[in-house]
């Protein structure tokens, strides 16, 4: 690892995700994914302290300034964050969106890979002043069975479902699929909220429930925690049935103002997030080594196995806009301030 190309790695064992630990991760893990880091702001999520002598972003040196959670939507930067392009740019790894959103309002910040609706909400929070640069990760929601019952939404009538995210996108994504299934959220089935991830899979594992919504990577440990475990939906693939578009977790959303500043070098970062994307998906070992030695996640083994599941793509132009405006659609008609109170304008959409 390139050490001096990371401003400030923050480390925390709360972030840790354990193959072997029947606890899994701890609660800010636990917060930031069991959002499927979709929620707004991440659902305020608990904070992850930083190092006290972490460097901050106002002190980096010349370069694009970008900020990267722990999470699905940073693991397709670990190539580019070790690549000797990557000198150029100084990254720095946040524990929890919260950390992320005033360095940006603030312009501490020029670049940052987020939940989607967090972009959608720090658009209106800045008066416009950030776009959406491409979608970086689609869904990493998955419907979890111990048995084989369910084989389609359907076979989910009169079943408890056991997730989290209440009041937040996962939440919102559950019942839109439920509903456009012809089920009735409130009525069909039952939903059973917990504060996080771990707690669910604790309930799955005591035989308390038998049917589950997680994310990735979470999904990838308790599939090896629990005997009988499996896939029984990707909440992408049911989206997509019932959207006629694709599910998003996140994107890349970057000052304009930094764009503007030398729109050929952005360019040029973004050729380089490209290429990073495609090893990601390629290189499996190679990334989940990265992502272990950048604290994205914690152990390599768990990554490997987790990114074939993480959806990370590289999309721009029409595409992202398409898929963006069908997403925030369906979280504005849920609740307004999952998007910031307001759809965003087309200004939002940098290229198109």
């Amino acid at each position: 690892m390139k050490c001096k190309r990371i401003l400030s790695l923050i480390t925390a064992a709360a972030l840790c995700f354990s193959l072997a630990a029947c606890g899994g991760a701890a609660s800010t893990a636990s917060s930031v994914a069991s959002s499927s880091e979709t929620a707004t702001s991440e659902a305020a999520p608990e904070a992850t302290p930083a190092a006290e002598d972490a460097a901050s972003p106002e002190t980096a040196a010349d370069g694009l300034r970008v900020a990267g959670l722990k999470g699905p939507t940073t693991m397709g930067l670990v190539n580019l964050m070790e690549s000797d392009a990557g000198a150029n740019y100084n990254f720095t790894m946040y524990g929890a969106a919260d950390e992320i959103v005033p360095l940006l309002v603030k312009g501490e910040l020029d670049a940052a890979a987020v939940p989607a609706n967090l972009a959608a909400t720090l658009y209106q929070k800045t008066s416009g002043a950030v776009e959406v640069a491409c979608v970086n990760t689609l869904g990493v929601l998955y419907i979890l069975e111990n048995g084989d019952t369910i084989q389609s939404v359907a076979d989910l009538k009169g079943q408890t479902i056991v997730t989290t995210g209440k009041g937040t996108t996962p939440e919102y994504v559950l019942r839109y699929v439920l509903s456009q299934n012809g089920l009735d959220p409130d009525s069909d089935v039952t939903i059973e909220y917990c504060s996080e991830s771990t707690e669910v899979l604790s309930k799955v594992q005591a035989g308390e429930a038998t049917i589950a919504m997680l994310p990735q990577p979470f999904v990838t440990s308790a599939l090896s925690q629990v005997e009988g475990l499996r896939v029984a939906l990707d909440m992408n693939d049911e989206w997509q049935k019932v959207a006629g578009s694709q599910l998003v977790t996140g994107v890349l959303v970057v000052r304009k103002d930094a764009v503007e500043a030398d729109p050929e070098a952005f360019e040029e970062f973004l050729n380089g997030y490209a290429a990073s994307v495609e090893a990601a998906n390629t290189d499996l070992e190679g990334t989940a080594a990265l992502c272990e030695s950048y604290g994205i996640v914690a152990k390599a083994a768990l990554a490997q196995k987790a990114l074939p599941e993480c959806n990370i793509v590289f999309e721009r132009g029409e595409q992202m806009k398409t898929d963006l405006v069908n997403y925030f659609q369906v979280l504005y008609d849920a609740d307004p301030a999952s998007v910031g109170g307001a759809m965003p304008a087309d200004d939002f959409y940098y290229g198109v």
